[in-house]
């Protein structure tokens, strides 16, 4: 379908929902971007940080952004979604309908596939990014001391998904 339909982005939950989503507002489009320019600006290469790749995680999900290992770029694993080995970051900008499905489902996906960081963006007054880290333990993301800050003071840092 994805082939057929520029015009539409398609994910496909574990439990077989397909959820039809439009492709990414101004805004929305422009946060990503931001944040791809500043992994490449801080050393990540262009086949470490991808954008609208999407990935199978059980069912296929389609994060904003994702940022993989060194040498290990996105590789086709069921249909058209890519596996995730050397997935090391996935980012998610919340829009408007999507809420539950980014800071929670997508959250508790992601985890069960092991990716070791998970980012969701709030567009709110700051554009608060929230990280997460996979605790080896629990199987669960935890949020980052500091986690949730402003997408501006985050742009300043150097980022560590390694």
């Amino acid at each position: 379908m994805a082939a057929a339909d520029e015009n539409h982005r398609y994910e496909l939950s574990l439990e077989g929902v397909l959820s039809v989503m439009p492709p990414a507002d101004p805004d929305h489009a422009l946060l990503v971007t931001r944040m791809f320019a500043w992994f490449l600006t801080n050393g990540y290469g262009p086949e470490q940080v991808v954008v609208d790749c999407g990935i199978d995680v059980g069912g296929g999900r389609v994060p904003d952004l994702s940022v993989w290992a060194e040498g290990r770029p996105p590789r086709r694993a069921r249909s058209s979604y890519a596996g995730t080995d050397g997935l090391l970051l996935a980012v998610e900008v919340v829009s408007r309908g999507s809420e539950v499905v980014d800071r929670i489902i997508k959250k508790t996906e992601y985890a069960k596939a092991g990716i070791p960081h998970y980012w969701f963006v709030e567009r709110d007054g700051g554009t608060t990014v929230h990280r997460h880290t996979l605790n080896a333990e629990t199987g669960e993301y935890e949020l980052v001391v500091g986690g949730a800050q402003p997408l501006a003071w985050l742009l300043t840092t150097v980022p560590d998904v390694a």
